[in-house]
């Protein structure tokens, strides 16, 4: 539904993007992710029709952008970062003009409007003009115009930016609707936890190239996987550094850790895992206790970005 192949976007010297490939299918919700600079506001803009890449290609519903342009961006729903619309038209007024420029027919524009208006929560904001909005109520317009044409496809630029818990809740519940009904949704975001919860699917960026592309479950074994190691001696913690040390491959020998009577180690694979358990089993100091810490996104989101 959403699809990117070895797309590259270069601005003079700087290479924004470097050969990002993503899928994004219909009835699915994918969390894009990535520090300031990562590329990922140049990719939902490519996406979008707004630039074009230097190599690589980009289809929506199977529509190339560039060889079918016009029809390809009928069928996307915009939201960037930081929407905005005519401070002195009314909410109404505004959606109706975006509606009628989006081809639906007066009547339509109208039925439209209302329909998405009550499911997002605008009610008397309708009447209001958009300058008279709070962030929130600003967020919901730019998702409400990016609706009208009921498009398949959803490109939304860090959406729960300025929304309070409660929107935040809203704005989940409506995005888990749309993809109930098929639409493809990618939505750019710094809130991890927001993308824990909603996402399908996430895919980390990092300096223009993909990282991670992944479900949450597969992330969530991959983090495991990498997950530091963490155990408990009660004998002198110092000598047991000295000798477990020798025996790590460089890499693990440059994460060990101690911090009092705990010694915490990043083993390099499962098979290592199971070398320092055995490891450990085998010496005269006393373990009493052993455990894998508990790994998160966003430690999978900075090993990635690190």
């Amino acid at each position: 539904m959403i699809e990117t192949t070895c797309l590259s976007k270069r601005y003079g010297a700087l290479l924004a993007l470097d050969e990002v490939s993503l899928r994004v299918e219909a009835g699915e919700i994918l969390g894009f992710l990535g520090p300031n600079g990562a590329g990922k506001s140049t990719t939902l803009r490519i996406l979008s029709g707004f630039m074009p890449p230097t190599s690589g290609s980009a289809s929506i519903d199977g529509l190339d952008l560039l060889r079918e342009s016009l029809k390809a961006r009928q069928r996307i729903g915009y939201l960037p970062e930081n929407f905005v619309a005519p401070q002195e038209m009314r909410v109404v007024e505004y959606l109706r003009f975006r509606g009628r420029l989006k081809g639906l027919s007066r009547r339509a524009a109208r039925q439209r409007v209302t329909e998405i208006g009550e499911r997002l929560g605008l009610g008397e904001r309708m009447r209001q003009t958009f300058g008279a909005l709070s962030k929130g109520f600003r967020q919901r317009v730019g998702l409400a115009d990016a609706l009208l044409a009921d498009p398949p496809a959803l490109l939304l630029d860090e959406p729960f930016g300025g929304l309070d818990p409660l929107q935040r809740q809203e704005f989940r519940d409506f995005l888990r609707d749309l993809a109930k009904v098929g639409k493809a949704v990618l939505f750019s975001s710094h809130v991890l936890p927001e993308v824990e919860e909603i996402a399908d699917r996430v895919a980390i960026l990092h300096q223009g190239r993909l990282q991670v592309d992944g479900t949450i479950e597969e992330l969530g074994k991959r983090a495991h996987e990498e997950a530091p190691v963490q155990f408990r001696t009660e004998g002198d913690p110092v000598v047991l550094e000295q000798l477990l040390a020798q025996d790590l491959l460089p890499e693990e020998a440059s994460s060990l850790k101690r911090e009092g009577p705990f010694l915490t180690v990043l083993p390099a694979s499962a098979e290592r895992r199971q070398f320092l358990f055995r490891w450990l089993a085998a010496q005269e100091q006393e373990i009493s206790e052993y455990r894998t810490l508990a790994p998160t996104l966003d430690d999978l989101f900075r090993s990635s970005t690190a």
